[in-house]
């Protein structure tokens, strides 16, 4: 049975969330040992406690993770979990990642791996044209310089975003605060396709999920989370995009902030955020400069040593637990420790949450 199964199975039970579904992600090192763990193993976990642990008894018998997944998949083709190999690298490591990621369109490796660098571009939904013509601008500046921009897809700021890159030519993600089969707002339409056939959709919500307030503050987290940096063009002080820069903080993400004039409501809330210690930018080679300019290019990784050989042999782009490896090399285990920190440090692989590391 395929470990999405018991990610979907856990987010059934009633209190378990983004947060404690990774940590009994970390605590077992797959969902499916925590799924078949007793009570008293359950209550090691931090932030399980009695109450909590008892619901958890009680539901685990009334779901069947296989069944679950089968059903599930038939209307969500396309979803992640943290254990996947695929699942956004970044977003993977912030302390609340999406337990279920669904997605339709086209991810690049290079992307998920965190190679090819991310920006999230919010702001407001009503922007004033500099705003829009200064979101346009700075975003073809990115583009240029290899960028990938992450936006909501929301009106304003959030729409010119997108085109801009698509534009000049450049890869968009927007994440949803809707199913990916959902088009929010209606007149997004083509703008949604466009980005389905040529970048990606992304959200934590189900098919046919439609529009509520509630998941939009939460989906700006997922934006953070993909991301390096934040850039926030145009925002008033009630503004979604202040969420976005509370997460960004939360994350170490820095914020970057277009000034704007005290005369102009919209940019009170970049005046505000750069009074809070966010990053004022002058201009696009401001902004890439402050970002470190053009990303660096991929450097070639060194041969293996023969002596690591056996063991990074071992390891494919799926998990492999420490145990796992250690058995299958029959090795001693400070030896495959030591190799595979050698193998880590020399970028071969990557170790992942739970002691597992993969290609």
């Amino acid at each position: 049975m395929p470990e999405a199964a018991y990610w979907l199975a856990w987010t059934q039970v009633p209190g378990i969330g983004a947060v404690l579904a990774q940590r009994l992600w970390q605590h077992f090192g797959t969902l499916e040992r925590a799924w078949l763990a007793p009570g008293d193993e359950l209550l090691s976990v931090p932030g399980l406690g009695m109450q909590l642990v008892t619901g958890i008894l009680s539901t685990r018998p009334t779901l069947d993770p296989q069944n679950l997944y089968y059903q599930w998949i038939a209307k969500n083709s396309h979803f992640w979990t943290p254990g996947d190999a695929d699942y956004p690298q970044l977003l993977r490591e912030i302390p609340d990642p999406p337990p279920l990621l669904y997605y339709a369109g086209h991810p690049q490796p290079a992307e998920l791996t965190g190679k090819v660098p991310m920006i999230g571009v919010v702001g407001t939904r009503e922007p004033s044209p500099y705003g829009r013509k200064w979101t346009e601008k700075l975003v073809q500046g990115l583009v240029s310089q290899g960028w990938a921009v992450v936006s909501g897809l929301a009106a304003g700021i959030d729409t010119a975003a997108h085109r801009a890159c698509l534009q000049a030519g450049g890869r968009t993600w927007a994440v949803l605060g809707t199913g990916v089969d959902q088009v929010y707002p209606p007149g997004n339409r083509p703008l949604h396709q466009e980005i389905g056939d040529q970048g990606v959709l992304l959200s934590e919500y189900a098919a046919g999920t439609g529009p509520d307030r509630i998941h939009f503050p939460r989906r700006n987290r997922i934006i953070v989370g993909l991301c390096r940096a934040i850039l926030i063009t145009e925002a008033p002080l009630r503004s979604g995009a202040l969420i976005t820069a509370e997460f960004a903080c939360q994350y170490n993400r820095d914020v970057y902030v277009l000034p704007g004039s005290l005369d102009n409501a919209a940019s009170l809330g970049c005046l505000h955020l750069v009074n809070q210690g966010a990053q004022l930018i002058l201009g696009v080679e401001h902004l890439l400069e402050l970002l470190g300019s053009t990303p660096a290019l991929a450097v070639a990784l060194p041969v293996v040593p023969p002596e690591l050989a056996g063991i990074f042999d071992l390891i494919t782009t799926e998990p492999m637990t420490f145990d796992a490896i250690v058995t299958a090399s029959g090795q001693p285990t400070n030896q495959v420790a030591n190799a595979l920190l050698e193998l880590e440090l020399s970028g071969h692989i990557t170790q992942l949450p739970g002691l597992r590391y993969q290609r």
